[in-house]
């Protein structure tokens, strides 16, 4: 039997394994130059690599941490010791923790009515909620203008948001945002280091992942190759690129969805894949690259957070070895699309002036890299696609629901973990099960 994967990200390629694992033949067809989707690995170093793409891991990302240990990947702590720094109106402060100089009942009040949000019966289907139709029609902007009365919960939202899910708050339905953090395992281990969801970082890079997936025995990637049209009969499926075509008894489509409803299928599936108000991740990840991180010296871990871009936070992501300094800042929400639009010298001046003035000292910084999800044509956004209103009601039912021979994978389409890294590993293990399940 043989099985077409479409996508050469961390859903198809754990989709792909599987397959061959069981002894099917499997193409896996990739539009891009490389293997790994959203995940992108940038050498700053000889040696040393930083993720342009997802990153962190946490001890409830089961699947994710199974997969690296029988691909031999370790992991790296996340966290480093020191103060934060906050520029959030007025002059920048210092600060111990991540907590922001920010008045704390707004804020526990904030969270508190979000935790109230994530708490809403059924979420693990988000359709089927309770009050579905009424959140879903419900923007998360709309939410916060009659929820959030003091201006620092005002001011703190977009900002959370944006580090939690690369959104403007405009462009997703408070259904989907009390979802997404939800399925993450709740706001605090979303949002936390130390025992969260950010604990970890794949040693090496988490680019790792996919090249050596890849790498594995009997899987057969076809790079350049992006998919135009599928097309199903009785006998099989007909599968074309630019290259050519190719006859598969079955197929698993594990691109972003957006990416998905371009493809020609025939017959058309029964619901789509994403409408209009469905949004691309917002998100750039800049890497500022140091000789040495110097903001230790001055008792700094390197995070901060900023009101105004485009590095609305940053993290230190320095290389474990210590070669280099590596300051990874965050342009999120509405800013990366203000960012996105900038010359790569625009971009490297004000990302550069706001770090100086974050953590004065910095040396002359010796690389800039600045990733663009949103300008990404096979990705369409990073952390992974938004959902607008009205999306959940209408595209939730069927995401993972098999189009005849067609099956669908991504972490857009895992109920668990959406958005994650985990999220796509168990979707590609969802995909080749449903394949062998009903074709072995």
């Amino acid at each position: 039997m043989s099985v077409v994967v479409v996508g050469a990200g961390l859903a198809g390629l754990t989709a792909a394994a599987d397959l061959v694992a069981h002894g099917l033949e499997v193409t896996v067809l990739e539009a891009r130059d490389r293997v790994g989707g959203r995940t992108r690995g940038i050498e700053v170093a000889p040696g040393g690599w930083v993720d342009a793409g997802a990153a962190y891991l946490g001890d409830r990302h089961t699947a994710l941490t199974a997969l690296m240990t029988g691909l031999d990947l370790k992991t790296t702590p996340a966290a480093v010791a020191g103060d934060s720094r906050f520029a959030l109106g007025g002059d920048e402060r210092t600060r111990p923790g991540r907590f922001p100089p920010l008045s704390a009942v707004a804020l526990g009040e904030m969270f508190d009515a979000l935790d109230e949000l994530v708490r809403t019966p059924g979420l693990d289907a988000p359709w089927s909620a309770a009050d579905a139709a009424r959140l879903d029609a419900l923007t998360a902007a709309e939410w916060a203008r009659e929820h959030l009365r003091h201006p620092d919960a005002r001011l703190f939202f977009p900002l959370f948001l944006g580090e939690m899910m690369a959104a403007d708050p405009a462009d997703v339905s408070v259904l989907h945002m009390a979802f997404y953090l939800r399925s993450g395992g709740g706001i605090r281990y979303l949002n936390a280091f130390e025992g969260g969801a950010q604990e970890h970082r794949i040693a090496g890079g988490a680019h790792l992942l996919c090249e050596r997936l890849a790498a594995g025995p009997g899987v057969r990637v076809r790079l350049n190759e992006p998919v135009r049209a599928i097309h199903q009969d009785d006998d099989g499926v007909t599968v074309t690129t630019p290259a050519g075509s190719l006859r598969a008894d079955a197929v698993v489509v594990a691109v972003p969805p957006s990416l998905a409803g371009t493809i020609d299928h025939r017959p058309g599936p029964p619901a789509p894949r994403s409408t209009g108000r469905t949004a691309p991740g917002c998100a750039v990840k800049v890497h500022l690259v140091y000789p040495a991180p110097a903001w230790r010296e001055h008792g700094l871990s390197g995070w901060s957070v900023s009101a105004r871009g485009p590095l609305l936070s940053t993290v230190d992501d320095s290389p474990a070895d210590g070669g280099v300094g590596v300051l990874t800042g965050f342009v999120t929400g509405r800013e990366a699309h203000r960012f996105s639009r900038l010359s790569v010298d625009e971009r490297r001046e004000r990302a550069l002036a706001q770090a100086a003035r974050l953590f004065p000292g910095l040396p002359r910084p010796i690389g800039f890299h600045a990733t663009d999800w949103i300008g990404e044509e096979y990705s369409r956004g990073c952390y992974a696609a938004l959902f607008g209103p009205g999306d959940w009601l209408r595209l939730g039912p069927h995401l993972t629901t098999p189009h005849r021979r067609v099956h669908w994978a991504g972490t857009e389409t895992s109920v668990e973990f959406f958005g994650l890294m985990e999220g796509a590993v168990r979707s590609g293990h969802r995909a080749a099960a449903e394949i062998i399940a009903t074709y072995r």
